[in-house]
């Protein structure tokens, strides 16, 4: 067994769609074919919108697939708790490192504030922050409290974070220029994806991250989390988004070719041979075990580019 662990970690908020399944097998084959183990992790951060009856569906699913993990989930393991709604009492810890370097403050922006049209925007149309509330004086932040509880932020450098990632090269971002001060803590005390991910992926003994190309910004920011907070990072393998044959994102709210819908029509292995076919691990889609892929998978076979689901492949 090599020390590489890897992780898949689903928000729970509906059943899996065939864009979370490809990112779960690749995460899975990433780590089991350099010997590695893999751990389960629920991000229930929104506990409201992720219930826990969704979160046990999806180990039934994995299970059902084949593509269990090694730890995490409800059956536990030595990082645990494995539900991020189960650990706030060690983002706090982590939080409050700091907030005692003077780097978070109150934010009492609102969505309708962030989103004005002279707001910086990046080239993807993600908001950049633009230091509304960086500089409040005391007496300031006290009378808006009054009005409403604040977000908090974290103030960035003026810095550019390059990192190669394993899967399609190098990657920079100036964190001031595009990507601003972010959330560390909602006005309800819910912690931010930002923080929670780089101290769960940490703790947790994460050597690898395998992800949608989505999150590729998030990167140069959780890399620089890592660094302040004096956490090792993981290698970061980013891969192509799974589009509908008309070009959209998949998405759970659409419905899109939910694991409920799959299940009445295909075995796992159908199933599984069909996202290896897509994600350039066979020539055809054959069915296949999960283990049956692991031989010769390379990242090199992977297309770098979106994923244009083939009508009729499902």
């Amino acid at each position: 067994m090599s020390g590489v662990v890897g992780r898949y970690a689903p928000s729970p908020s509906g059943r899996m769609h065939l864009g979370n399944l490809c990112c779960c097998l690749l995460a899975w084959l990433s780590a089991k074919s350099k010997g590695g183990r893999v751990v389960l992790r629920i991000e229930d951060l929104d506990a409201a919108r992720c219930p826990r009856q969704f979160a046990d569906l999806l180990e039934a699913d994995l299970a059902w697939l084949g593509l269990q993990a090694d730890e995490g989930g409800s059956q536990g393991g030595p990082c645990g708790p494995y539900y991020q709604s189960e650990r706030s009492e060690i983002y706090a810890r982590f939080y409050h490192i700091l907030e005692a370097r003077g780097l978070v403050y109150p934010c009492f922006c609102s969505r309708s504030q962030l989103h004005t049209a002279d707001a910086p925007h990046r080239s993807d149309g993600q908001v950049v922050y633009a230091g509304t509330c960086r500089n409040l004086t005391p007496e300031e932040v006290r009378a808006r409290t009054r009005l409403r509880a604040p977000a908090w932020r974290v103030r960035v450098p003026d810095e550019e974070i390059r990192f190669v990632d394993g899967h399609l090269g190098p990657y920079a971002e100036n964190l001031a220029r595009d990507c601003g001060d972010f959330y560390l803590r909602r006005a309800d005390g819910v912690y931010a994806y930002q923080l929670a991910v780089v101290v769960d992926d940490a703790l947790m003994g994460v050597t690898e991250v395998v992800r949608g190309a989505d999150l590729l910004s998030s990167t140069p920011r959780q890399l620089w989390l890592y660094r302040e907070l004096g956490l090792t990072a993981p290698t970061f393998y980013h891969m192509p988004l799974l589009l509908a044959p008309d070009g959209r994102r998949l998405s759970k709210r659409d419905g899109d070719e939910s694991l409920e819908n799959l299940q009445a029509r295909y075995t796992p292995e159908q199933i599984i041979g069909r996202l290896g076919y897509l994600c350039g691990l066979q020539k055809a889609p054959d069915p296949r075990r999960p283990e049956e892929l692991l031989d010769g998978f390379s990242w090199d076979r992977v297309p770098r580019g979106d994923l244009l689901l083939p009508p009729g492949l499902f």
